[in-house]
């Protein structure tokens, strides 16, 4: 509804997501410049109820940002004690007797990011940043020449059909001289703008995986605080791109995942699944039989590296952290590059109003620097699994300076056709740990979404999903989405999607997968999503 009178606030800075990065950029900026209006919005109910991460950090970029952070560490926070990488077949598994460099914890800490995050917030209000969370970006403004100039708050209380409910209230105009994008992994309001502006012309396609986590209270005794395992093998067979990661965390809790690359062939794959699988396996099960799942969630992992960062500035604004591209594969981490992007993101602010000059600042930055050594380690698995470590063994000895860069290719484009995929044997066992199935799943991640709003999910063309999909892939979107959000169904007129929006944990993988980029994810109305605890 754009010819409603809208209430405008003016800040100097706006930052889209509650973040690390957005954060980060908040808290530095205001220590820098105490005299300029900070503003960071957040789509979720409350800060950190749509973060989800493993997650491990270095402690480096938070240390410079919050120098005494040690004195009044977040809510879960468990030093990193010990490491193990596994391979797993079906029935056992081997420890690998030499840890990459990139997966030494020494130093690290365990933390659940979503606390972390909710934990920074009231240190940025200290300094004055005001944060809303429940304010969802639907669109950004511009002026007459296209430059940024603020952001639109969605409207509350529009009926599904479009029109207004009897609770409408107009979404409120921000209006700033530097709009900061800080929203994760596959942003939407970035995707808009990368395509705007043309910022991927010179890099390569971004690239992305999946990410399924839970958080377990398991019975006294079986825990091991700061204990870190990761996994690769069984259930992926070794031509996908897969990982778990599993962290004893303090007061008998387990957080553990299942990464499963978005560049898969096969189109009958499912991430949901693979990630129960895995936790069926002998080695995993006994941890956690007689336990239970206190949170869960999904969320898209940015993996493009070095290669696949865009442009990250424009005329009124800037990308920072996991929306721009920062994540470091072989570590499995990016939140100290989301604080380190934040930060000189501020440093930039501070010293003018002006987006102008950030993306030569961040290319010259030792956060670029680690992403460009580990450029061709994840690219080297699209070759398969052995290719891929003999690869990651090579630029690890190397350095990263090998005279050539991969490529990347877009994730929508991997999938085999049915019928070509060379089919392997799933090699699955029988599940007996909850959940049973995705929709289980879903109420462990509290996602709440009123159901009389227009579906946030946008399909172009509804009829290719009964025809071209159908028969080309078998409509591979009932099987990624890790939320039952996509279903075929039948009725009188025949077969046709139907779109389980409420369902929706905000992962962004159907905008990613889709092998005929027709899906389109837009922000449902601000507080609707997962209410994640502890992710």
């Amino acid at each position: 509804m754009t010819d409603v009178e809208r209430d405008v606030m003016e800040y100097d800075v706006v930052t889209v997501g509650a973040g690390p990065a957005g954060l980060a950029l908040a808290i530095r900026l205001k220590q820098l410049k105490p005299e300029l209006s900070v503003c960071v919005i957040e789509k979720a109910s409350t800060i950190g109820a749509h973060i989800l991460s493993g997650a491990v950090i270095e402690p480096g970029p938070l240390d410079a940002l919050l120098p005494n952070w040690r004195d009044n560490p977040p809510p879960i926070c468990v030093p990193a004690s010990e490491d193990e990488l596994w391979f797993l077949n079906k029935t056992g598994g081997r420890k690998f007797p030499i840890l990459p460099p990139g997966m030494r914890n020494h130093g690290n800490f365990i933390v659940s990011l979503g606390a972390m995050c909710a934990w920074m917030a009231p240190q940025a209000e200290a300094l004055g940043v005001e944060i809303y969370p429940g304010f969802a970006a639907s669109e950004t403004l511009h002026d007459d020449a296209g430059k940024v100039i603020g952001v639109r708050i969605g409207d509350m209380g529009v009926a599904k059909d479009g029109s207004p409910k009897a609770g409408y209230t107009p979404g409120i105009d921000i209006h700033a001289k530097v709009t900061v994008l800080a929203e994760g992994a596959r942003g939407h309001l970035t995707k808009r703008l990368v395509k705007r502006f043309e910022l991927d012309k010179d890099s390569d396609p971004q690239a992305y995986s999946i990410g399924i986590k839970e958080l377990w209270q398991v019975p006294a005794g079986r825990t091991k605080p700061g204990k870190i395992v990761h996994t690769l093998g069984w259930p992926a067979d070794n031509k996908t791109y897969g990982g778990s990661f599993l962290y004893h965390l303090d007061n008998d809790r387990i957080a553990l995942g299942y990464v499963s690359g978005l560049d898969y062939k096969d189109p009958q794959y499912k991430p949901w699944e693979a990630f129960q699988q895995w936790k069926n396996h002998p080695l995993i099960q006994p941890l956690l039989e007689g336990g239970n799942i206190l949170s869960a969630g999904a969320r898209a992992i940015v993996t493009g590296g070095w290669q696949s960062l865009p442009k990250v500035e424009m005329p009124g604004a800037l990308l920072i952290g996991d929306t721009a591209g920062l994540l470091n594969v072989p570590k499995i981490k990016g939140t100290h590059q989301a604080i380190r992007s934040g930060m000189l993101a501020a440093e930039h602010l501070a010293q003018s109003l002006d987006s102008a000059g950030f993306d030569a600042k961040l290319r010259a930055s030792d956060a670029m620097t680690e992403l460009k050594q580990v450029r061709n380690i994840k690219p080297g698995f699209k070759k398969g699994l052995w290719f891929g470590l003999l690869n990651g063994a090579w630029e690890t000895a190397v350095g990263g300076h090998s005279p050539w860069t991969l490529k990347v290719t877009p994730d929508w484009s991997s999938l085999d056709k049915v019928g070509e995929h060379e089919q392997p044997k799933q090699d699955y066992v029988d599940r007996t740990l909850v959940p049973r199935d995705r929709l289980q799943g879903v109420y462990y991640a509290a996602t709440e979404h009123d159901e009389d709003q227009p579906v946030h999910l946008r399909v172009l063309d509804t009829s290719i999903c009964v025809t071209r999909c159908a028969e080309e892939y078998d409509n591979p979107c009932t099987r990624f989405c890790p939320a039952a959000v996509y279903e075929i169904v039948s009725d009188d007129t025949g077969k046709r999607l139907q779109i389980n929006a409420a369902n929706c944990v905000h992962c962004k993988t159907c905008d990613i997968k889709d092998p005929y980029e027709i899906i389109t994810w837009v922000t449902p109305e601000g507080g609707s999503g997962p209410n994640y605890q502890n992710l």
